[in-house]
């Protein structure tokens, strides 16, 4: 997959929406929020067979999601030439959240995304983790985004 393909898919438009979907969602819980697209895997990360799920787990560490003061970093990664999703979410918000809340808005963004609705797809996703962060871990009056909110295409 090239940069290209991603960028047709998620145009500067789709970008900038996804960017004031997080802001919103920001606004109304302590979770900080990133949406990351990989075109593809390449290098060392293909040939050692690593899978989308690992590969989120190391965007995690090297974004620093897990270095919020509420323990609530939510990565939403998009494999694109898989079309796999994957989320990884800190321990604050994973404990009482659990693994079948983020596998169930996996698939749900992934049957957007294989019908080609990958801004609507991306959104949708983006606003039910939202809606776990808003049931947990409401905004406060000291609601810091410690996140960028831009989304990530690499």
């Amino acid at each position: 997959m090239t940069q290209g393909q991603v960028k047709s898919a998620f145009p500067s438009a789709s970008l900038q929406a996804i960017e004031q979907a997080i802001q919103t969602s920001e606004a109304s819980h302590r979770g900080e929020v990133r949406f990351v697209v990989e075109g593809a895997l390449d290098g060392a990360p293909l040939f050692g067979g690593q899978t989308a799920n690992e590969r989120a787990l190391a965007l995690f560490s090297q974004l620093r999601m897990w270095d919020t003061e509420h323990n609530t970093g939510v990565l939403v990664y998009l494999l694109w030439a898989d079309r796999a999703v994957e989320i990884v979410a800190d321990r604050g918000i994973h404990a009482v959240a659990g693994q079948h809340t983020w596998t169930a808005i996996c698939r749900e963004m992934e049957v957007a995304f294989k019908a080609a609705k990958f801004e609507a797809g991306a959104i949708s996703g983006i606003q039910e983790v939202a809606r776990q962060l808003r049931a947990h871990f409401p905004a406060d009056a000291n609601n810091a985004n410690e996140l960028p909110d831009k989304p990530l295409l690499i």
